[in-house]
């Protein structure tokens, strides 16, 4: 192939934001530093929100700062808001990945406030990002792109909106997540498509859960329509604590915003 397809690896974030207890810090650097080790370049490693929201991520600058001493390595972090891009980057993280639910429901239960009003505070990030030259990437995931599972059904022309608006702030890298893993592959085919004519290569990577069994599918119809950035979680880790019903958890192998090429390129061309 002369294309490669990149991963980042979230099981850190996305898989022990729902663990039933704390991994303790220097379990999860080791965990870091064993996958980096493993050929991995981009991992996420946790995310700045408040302890008592979600008390497995208390730990996040801490991690940050070991991983940022990893050769090689990318390290993203998660931030709801400036206040988390500002920690995370103080941090040392390299990337700041920023959720927008296009969904009403989820975006309240996630982030207490509307999808619009997440989108300004994307505004408010990426400007601040340039005041300060610029010192992290951002990437954005629009969250609940197939589906909500406080809402249902989620209209593609709301994920075009919101992905157009978010494009409108200046961010560069927007991914399109299936928080509960409610997708299939022809609709994973017809909003990848949608978005794209819309935001053009802004569209960046896809983020899958393997709920109904239609993770790897999906991976498949997404790289089909030209995704070639996907997220991963190691053993199927992953799912959101704020949106009820089946638990979301991650394709053993595949999830959003970076990949690996199917036809195993070198180990230098893994981004996450």
């Amino acid at each position: 192939m002369s294309e490669h397809v990149m991963i980042c690896e979230v099981g850190p974030r996305d898989g022990l934001q729902i663990a039933k207890s704390r991994l303790e810090t220097g379990a999860k650097c080791r965990w870091i530093a064993a996958m980096a080790q493993a050929g991995l370049k981009e991992i996420e490693v946790g995310s700045f929100v408040p302890p008592k929201l979600i008390p497995q991520m208390a730990d996040t600058e801490a991690v940050v700062r070991f991983a940022k001493e990893i050769p090689g390595l990318v390290v993203v972090a998660l931030a709801p808001n400036l206040r988390g891009a500002q920690a995370a980057v103080a941090a040392g993280a390299h990337r700041v990945s920023i959720p927008v639910s296009v969904s009403e429901g989820h975006s309240r239960a996630n982030l207490n406030r509307a999808p619009d009003a997440q989108v300004a505070v994307v505004g408010q990030i990426v400007a601040w990002m340039k005041d300060m030259g610029n010192p992290a990437e951002i990437e954005v995931a629009c969250s609940t792109a197939f589906g909500c599972s406080i809402d249902g059904a989620v209209p593609e022309r709301e994920v075009v909106r919101i992905a157009a608006a978010l494009a409108e702030t200046g961010v560069e890298q927007i991914g399109l997540a299936d928080t509960v893993g409610y997708a299939n592959p022809a609709q994973i085919r017809s909003v990848v498509r949608a978005v794209r004519r819309e935001i053009g290569p802004a569209l960046r990577g896809l983020h899958l859960h393997d709920t109904m069994g239609l993770g790897i599918a999906n991976a498949l119809a997404g790289l089909d329509a030209g995704i070639r950035d996907f997220d991963a979680a190691l053993a199927g880790l992953g799912g959101c604590p704020f949106a009820p019903g089946p638990l979301a958890i991650s394709s053993p192998r595949i999830s959003c915003s970076c990949w690996r090429a199917w036809a195993s390129p070198p180990a230098s061309t893994l981004r996450r």
